[in-house]
């Protein structure tokens, strides 16, 4: 009985290590030099790129209770950058310029099309009553 709560007891020291490892390898990677990129100066004109950056981890163990003995951990991680715009810093003022997806004009226009279907469904509807 001890050992199978010393068995637990591994195991949960286990994970937590191993989620606090992920956590700070992550972590690490966390700097406002991923959002923003080196500025390049040209005729007393400074732009520097913006980016967006998502991060995500997740980890978890586990434990066969038919068989003695059997169990893991397993974890992972993942970051997404993206560009969003740009910022124009010339004569004092800086101006943020948005950088548009020109993928994401189909997804929007299709949506559109499919909202305007339902109004004019439900206007039609109002009428007839």
């Amino acid at each position: 009985m001890s050992t199978n709560i010393e068995q637990k007891s591994n195991l949960a020291e286990r994970r937590e290590t191993f989620l606090e490892r992920l956590a700070d390898k992550v972590g690490n990677n966390v700097r406002a030099s991923v959002v923003f990129g080196e500025r390049v100066e040209r005729d007393g004109v400074t732009v520097i790129p913006v980016a967006k950056a998502r991060w995500g981890f997740g980890g978890g163990s586990g434990t066969n209770p038919q068989v003695e003995g059997q169990e893991g951990t397993g974890g992972g991680a993942g970051i997404s950058v993206s560009p969003v715009g740009y910022i124009v810093v010339k004569e004092g003022k800086a101006h943020f310029r948005p950088i548009y997806d020109p993928g994401m004009i189909v997804p929007i226009i299709a949506s559109l099309g499919i909202v305007t279907m339902l109004v004019l469904r439900g206007v039609r509807l109002l009428v007839r009553s």
